[in-house]
């Protein structure tokens, strides 16, 4: 159990919670178009997704060992729960599980992973480092999980299912507001690691700027993406003549959302570190909140 337990801190929760239900979204609204059900492709998608989380931020911690002694100490590694050659192979096995079962699926899926976990590979590591800056750090995050992950993977399990590669437009508006959350996450999630960062001069957006200049983008990107929802909602909502229940949840869903993305912009206190940790899990809560919407929206009418 323990290492087990371990395995789950080194491939950071939230991230494989997101992970996790973003798949399971981009799979309701797969099977949505027919009504089928393919549950050994949902789990052959959770395999191959989680797997790829585990590189992506496995590697991370594999080349950051002496930047997380100061910033994450908590972690495997620095905490000496994981050795970096048993992090090293636990990678290792991650990548070679992902690409193989992507192989099985689709030459395609295999095309995106392989490209998704390079991204990955040069985000964290010599000669690339792309985290060093807080520009190709967003581009490489955003890349990965809104293009890559949710846009080229339900492209290819959709021809799979559906035999088409056509992209609905609720998928479109779901993919625009997770590149702008990815890109958020890029800025957000060093605001806890000033001291490192800065020990290790890596050029984040809050050490370049400020952490406040950091905290009003984030905010005007991610408040900018609900806006467009809400608006291109209430079109549709007003237009309907019959009213489609998913219209309804997606229009009022987000209209929640925003009241409380604006109302948990007002909990965050910069002097206090305990504040910016529970600020910045709290906005993954809108992460995980976004797709589970979607897949609410896409259930309900079918129950």
């Amino acid at each position: 159990m323990n290492k087990v337990l371990t395995l789950w801190r080194f491939g950071r929760p939230h991230t494989l919670i997101g992970s996790a239900i973003s798949i399971c979204t981009l799979y309701v609204i797969v099977c949505d178009a027919r009504g089928g059900s393919h549950p050994m492709l949902l789990l052959l998608a959770l395999s191959i997704g989680l797997s790829c989380n585990l590189f992506i931020v496995g590697i991370n911690q594999v080349a950051d060992v002496e930047l997380d002694r100061i910033n994450k100490p908590y972690l495997p590694i620095p905490s000496g729960a994981l050795s970096v050659e048993q992090a090293g192979l636990i990678v290792q096995l991650a990548l070679a599980t992902c690409l193989l079962l992507a192989l099985l699926v689709s030459t395609w899926l295999f095309g995106i992973l392989a490209l998704a976990a390079g991204i990955g590979w040069a985000y964290s590591m010599p000669p690339f480092h792309l985290k060093r800056h807080h520009l190709p750090a967003a581009i490489a995050i955003s890349t990965v999980r809104g293009v890559l992950v949710n846009l080229g993977g339900f492209m290819v399990f959709n021809h799979l299912v559906n035999h088409t590669y056509e992209v609905p437009e609720n998928v479109r508006l779901l993919t625009v507001f997770i590149i702008a959350f990815s890109i958020v996450i890029a800025w957000f999630k060093d605001l806890p690691d000033l001291e490192g960062d800065a020990q290790f001069r890596i050029h984040t957006l809050a050490l370049a700027y400020s952490p406040r200049t950091a905290l009003i983008a984030g905010h005007l990107v991610v408040g900018s993406a609900y806006i467009l929802a809400i608006g291109m909602k209430y079109i549709e909502f007003t237009n309907a003549s019959d009213h489609e229940p998913a219209t309804q949840i997606l229009f009022f869903g987000h209209l929640i959302l925003f009241g409380l993305f604006l109302a948990n912009a007002c909990t965050i206190h910069l002097s206090n570190m305990a504040s910016i940790r529970k600020f910045y899990i709290r906005f993954w809560w809108f992460f995980f909140a976004e797709y589970l919407l979607y897949l609410v929206a896409y259930i309900i009418p079918t129950v």
